[in-house]
Protein backbone atom coordinates (compact mmCIF):
# COMPACT_ATOMS: atom_id res chain seq x y z
CA UNK A 1 0.00 0.00 0.00
CA UNK A 2 1.41 3.37 -1.02
CA UNK A 3 1.74 6.32 1.36
CA UNK A 4 2.78 9.90 0.60
CA UNK A 5 5.26 9.53 3.48
CA UNK A 6 7.13 6.73 1.65
CA UNK A 7 9.83 8.14 -0.64
CA UNK A 8 11.38 4.86 -1.80
CA UNK A 9 9.67 1.48 -1.93
CA UNK A 10 11.07 -1.89 -2.94
CA UNK A 11 8.13 -4.21 -3.53
CA UNK A 12 8.63 -7.98 -3.73
CA UNK A 13 12.09 -7.73 -5.27
CA UNK A 14 13.57 -10.98 -6.55
CA UNK A 15 16.97 -11.42 -8.18
CA UNK A 16 18.02 -14.76 -9.62
CA UNK A 17 21.56 -15.60 -10.70
CA UNK A 18 21.16 -18.91 -12.47
CA UNK A 19 19.74 -21.25 -9.84
CA UNK A 20 20.67 -18.95 -6.94
CA UNK A 21 18.12 -16.59 -5.40
CA UNK A 22 20.22 -13.62 -4.27
CA UNK A 23 17.21 -11.44 -3.39
CA UNK A 24 14.11 -13.26 -2.22
CA UNK A 25 10.84 -11.29 -2.28
CA UNK A 26 12.29 -8.26 -0.47
CA UNK A 27 9.94 -5.44 0.48
CA UNK A 28 11.40 -2.34 2.11
CA UNK A 29 9.88 1.11 2.56
CA UNK A 30 11.97 4.21 3.19
CA UNK A 31 10.02 7.03 4.80
CA UNK A 32 10.52 10.76 4.33
CA UNK A 33 13.46 11.97 6.42
CA UNK A 34 14.36 8.37 7.31
CA UNK A 35 17.49 7.23 9.06
CA UNK A 36 17.14 3.59 8.06
CA UNK A 37 19.89 0.96 8.22
CA UNK A 38 20.13 -2.23 6.18
CA UNK A 39 22.18 -4.82 8.05
CA UNK A 40 22.96 -8.52 7.82
CA UNK A 41 25.89 -10.93 7.89
CA UNK A 42 28.26 -11.28 4.94
CA UNK A 43 26.47 -12.84 1.98
CA UNK A 44 23.06 -11.59 3.16
CA UNK A 45 22.38 -9.89 -0.17
CA UNK A 46 22.78 -6.24 0.88
CA UNK A 47 24.92 -5.28 -2.11
CA UNK A 48 22.60 -7.04 -4.55
CA UNK A 49 19.62 -5.17 -3.10
CA UNK A 50 21.40 -1.82 -3.38
CA UNK A 51 22.38 -2.64 -6.97
CA UNK A 52 18.72 -3.34 -7.72
CA UNK A 53 17.59 -0.09 -6.13
CA UNK A 54 20.16 1.95 -8.06
CA UNK A 55 19.59 0.24 -11.42
CA UNK A 56 22.95 -1.52 -11.69
CA UNK A 57 21.01 -4.79 -11.74
CA UNK A 58 17.56 -5.51 -13.16
CA UNK A 59 15.19 -7.43 -10.88
CA UNK A 60 13.85 -10.83 -11.91
CA UNK A 61 10.56 -9.82 -10.29
CA UNK A 62 9.09 -7.01 -8.25
CA UNK A 63 9.21 -3.25 -8.65
CA UNK A 64 10.85 -0.11 -7.28
CA UNK A 65 8.88 3.08 -6.67
CA UNK A 66 10.50 6.47 -6.03
CA UNK A 67 8.22 9.25 -4.84
CA UNK A 68 5.19 7.51 -6.34
CA UNK A 69 6.81 6.82 -9.73
CA UNK A 70 7.75 3.32 -10.92
CA UNK A 71 11.50 3.48 -11.67
CA UNK A 72 12.11 -0.27 -12.09
CA UNK A 73 13.24 0.12 -15.71
CA UNK A 74 15.15 3.39 -15.37
CA UNK A 75 18.92 3.53 -15.97
CA UNK A 76 21.15 4.47 -13.00
CA UNK A 77 21.79 8.05 -14.22
CA UNK A 78 18.04 8.59 -14.66
CA UNK A 79 17.48 7.55 -11.03
CA UNK A 80 20.09 10.08 -9.94
CA UNK A 81 18.20 12.78 -11.86
CA UNK A 82 15.03 11.71 -10.06
CA UNK A 83 16.77 12.28 -6.71
CA UNK A 84 18.19 8.92 -5.62
CA UNK A 85 21.97 8.92 -5.18
CA UNK A 86 24.40 6.32 -3.89
CA UNK A 87 27.82 7.05 -2.45
CA UNK A 88 30.54 5.42 -4.49
CA UNK A 89 34.27 4.86 -4.40
CA UNK A 90 36.12 7.74 -6.05
CA UNK A 91 37.15 6.65 -9.51
CA UNK A 92 40.39 7.43 -11.30
CA UNK A 93 38.98 10.57 -12.92
CA UNK A 94 38.34 12.17 -9.55
CA UNK A 95 41.61 10.77 -8.17
CA UNK A 96 43.59 13.27 -10.25
CA UNK A 97 41.38 16.26 -9.35
CA UNK A 98 41.26 18.27 -6.14
CA UNK A 99 38.16 18.18 -3.90
CA UNK A 100 37.28 21.69 -5.13
CA UNK A 101 37.55 20.67 -8.78
CA UNK A 102 35.63 17.46 -8.15
CA UNK A 103 32.75 19.24 -6.44
CA UNK A 104 32.70 22.05 -9.04
CA UNK A 105 32.44 19.41 -11.75
CA UNK A 106 29.67 17.52 -9.93
CA UNK A 107 27.61 20.59 -9.04
CA UNK A 108 27.95 21.97 -12.59
CA UNK A 109 26.89 18.67 -14.15
CA UNK A 110 23.91 18.43 -11.81
CA UNK A 111 22.82 21.98 -12.67
CA UNK A 112 23.06 21.33 -16.39
CA UNK A 113 26.14 23.46 -16.94
CA UNK A 114 27.96 20.55 -18.56
CA UNK A 115 31.65 20.90 -19.32
CA UNK A 116 31.78 24.55 -18.34
CA UNK A 117 32.67 23.62 -14.75
CA UNK A 118 36.32 24.56 -15.37
CA UNK A 119 35.47 28.19 -16.12
CA UNK A 120 35.94 30.70 -13.28
CA UNK A 121 33.72 29.21 -10.61
CA UNK A 122 31.94 32.47 -9.84
CA UNK A 123 30.36 32.45 -13.29
CA UNK A 124 28.39 29.28 -12.74
CA UNK A 125 24.97 29.94 -11.16
CA UNK A 126 26.02 29.68 -7.54
CA UNK A 127 28.51 26.86 -8.17
CA UNK A 128 31.27 28.50 -6.12
CA UNK A 129 28.90 29.12 -3.23
CA UNK A 130 27.60 25.56 -3.24
CA UNK A 131 31.14 24.16 -3.40
CA UNK A 132 32.19 26.30 -0.43
CA UNK A 133 29.20 25.02 1.56
CA UNK A 134 30.01 21.39 0.79
CA UNK A 135 33.72 21.79 1.53
CA UNK A 136 32.90 23.29 4.92
CA UNK A 137 30.13 20.81 5.72
CA UNK A 138 32.42 17.85 5.02
CA UNK A 139 35.56 19.24 6.67
CA UNK A 140 37.41 19.50 3.36
CA UNK A 141 38.20 23.24 3.18
CA UNK A 142 41.78 22.81 4.38
CA UNK A 143 42.50 20.14 1.76
CA UNK A 144 40.38 21.52 -1.08
CA UNK A 145 43.39 22.14 -3.34
CA UNK A 146 45.17 18.84 -2.68
CA UNK A 147 45.01 16.12 -5.31
CA UNK A 148 42.41 13.60 -4.14
CA UNK A 149 44.69 10.57 -4.42
CA UNK A 150 46.94 12.16 -1.76
CA UNK A 151 44.16 12.71 0.79
CA UNK A 152 43.91 10.74 4.02
CA UNK A 153 41.48 7.85 3.61
CA UNK A 154 38.89 9.37 5.94
CA UNK A 155 38.91 12.58 3.88
CA UNK A 156 38.37 10.54 0.71
CA UNK A 157 35.28 8.94 2.25
CA UNK A 158 34.04 12.40 3.28
CA UNK A 159 34.53 13.57 -0.31
CA UNK A 160 32.51 10.59 -1.58
CA UNK A 161 29.55 11.66 0.56
CA UNK A 162 30.03 15.30 -0.48
CA UNK A 163 29.89 14.25 -4.15
CA UNK A 164 26.60 12.45 -3.46
CA UNK A 165 25.18 15.50 -1.65
CA UNK A 166 26.27 17.73 -4.54
CA UNK A 167 23.65 15.90 -6.62
CA UNK A 168 21.01 17.21 -4.20
CA UNK A 169 19.44 13.84 -3.45
CA UNK A 170 16.14 13.36 -1.73
CA UNK A 171 17.13 9.73 -1.14
CA UNK A 172 20.74 8.92 -0.22
CA UNK A 173 22.04 5.35 -0.17
CA UNK A 174 25.01 5.56 2.16
CA UNK A 175 27.16 2.59 1.25
CA UNK A 176 29.50 1.52 4.09
CA UNK A 177 30.88 5.02 4.76
CA UNK A 178 33.36 3.98 7.46
CA UNK A 179 34.67 0.82 5.75
CA UNK A 180 38.46 0.81 5.93
CA UNK A 181 38.70 4.17 7.70
CA UNK A 182 41.42 4.15 10.41
CA UNK A 183 40.25 4.64 13.98
CA UNK A 184 41.85 8.09 14.21
CA UNK A 185 39.82 9.40 11.27
CA UNK A 186 36.45 7.86 12.16
CA UNK A 187 35.06 10.44 14.57
CA UNK A 188 34.93 13.23 11.98
CA UNK A 189 33.17 10.89 9.57
CA UNK A 190 30.65 9.70 12.19
CA UNK A 191 29.82 13.29 13.17
CA UNK A 192 29.36 14.25 9.52
CA UNK A 193 27.02 11.33 8.87
CA UNK A 194 25.01 12.27 11.96
CA UNK A 195 24.69 15.84 10.66
CA UNK A 196 23.33 14.98 7.19
CA UNK A 197 20.40 17.22 6.16
CA UNK A 198 17.13 16.21 7.81
CA UNK A 199 15.20 16.49 4.54
CA UNK A 200 17.37 13.81 2.91
CA UNK A 201 16.02 10.29 3.49
CA UNK A 202 18.97 7.99 4.18
CA UNK A 203 19.34 4.24 3.75
CA UNK A 204 22.60 3.21 5.43
CA UNK A 205 24.33 -0.05 4.47
CA UNK A 206 26.95 -0.76 7.09
CA UNK A 207 28.79 -3.49 9.00
CA UNK A 208 29.89 -1.17 11.82
CA UNK A 209 27.20 -1.66 14.44
CA UNK A 210 28.36 1.29 16.54
CA UNK A 211 27.52 3.57 13.61
CA UNK A 212 24.31 1.69 12.81
CA UNK A 213 22.92 1.94 16.33
CA UNK A 214 23.95 5.58 16.81
CA UNK A 215 22.47 6.64 13.45
CA UNK A 216 19.46 4.52 12.60
CA UNK A 217 15.91 5.09 13.80
CA UNK A 218 14.74 2.00 11.91
CA UNK A 219 16.56 -1.14 10.81
CA UNK A 220 15.96 -3.95 8.34
CA UNK A 221 17.82 -7.24 8.81
CA UNK A 222 18.60 -9.20 5.65
CA UNK A 223 19.62 -12.87 5.80
CA UNK A 224 20.18 -15.10 2.77
CA UNK A 225 18.50 -12.52 0.54
CA UNK A 226 15.35 -12.46 2.69
CA UNK A 227 14.08 -9.86 5.16
CA UNK A 228 14.36 -11.53 8.57
CA UNK A 229 12.81 -8.66 10.51
CA UNK A 230 12.46 -4.89 10.69
CA UNK A 231 12.03 -2.54 13.63
CA UNK A 232 13.56 0.18 15.77
CA UNK A 233 17.09 -0.35 17.17
CA UNK A 234 15.88 -1.60 20.56
CA UNK A 235 13.64 -4.21 18.98
CA UNK A 236 16.43 -5.37 16.66
CA UNK A 237 19.03 -5.51 19.46
CA UNK A 238 16.72 -7.68 21.58
CA UNK A 239 15.39 -9.95 18.83
CA UNK A 240 16.53 -13.54 19.52
CA UNK A 241 16.46 -14.38 15.78
CA UNK A 242 18.86 -11.53 15.03
CA UNK A 243 21.17 -12.61 17.85
CA UNK A 244 21.13 -16.16 16.54
CA UNK A 245 22.04 -15.05 13.02
CA UNK A 246 24.98 -12.99 14.23
CA UNK A 247 26.08 -15.61 16.77
CA UNK A 248 26.13 -18.10 13.95
CA UNK A 249 28.51 -15.84 12.02
CA UNK A 250 30.84 -15.02 14.89
CA UNK A 251 29.50 -11.47 15.15
CA UNK A 252 27.83 -11.67 18.56
CA UNK A 253 29.47 -8.45 19.73
CA UNK A 254 27.53 -6.45 17.15
CA UNK A 255 24.01 -6.89 18.53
Amino acid sequence: MSSPDIVLSAQGLVKLFGGITATNNVTLNLHKGARHALIGPNGAGKTTLINLLTGVLEPSAGKIVLEGQDITQLAPHQRVKRGMVRTFQINQLFDSLTPLETLAFTVSQHRGLGARWWQPLGKGAGVAERCAQLLEQFHLTEVMNQVTRELAYGKRRLLEIAIALACEPRVLLLDEPVAGVPAGEREELLQTVAALPADVSVLLIEHDMDLVFSFAKRMTVLVNGTVLTEGDPDAIANDPRVKEVYLGHGEEAHV
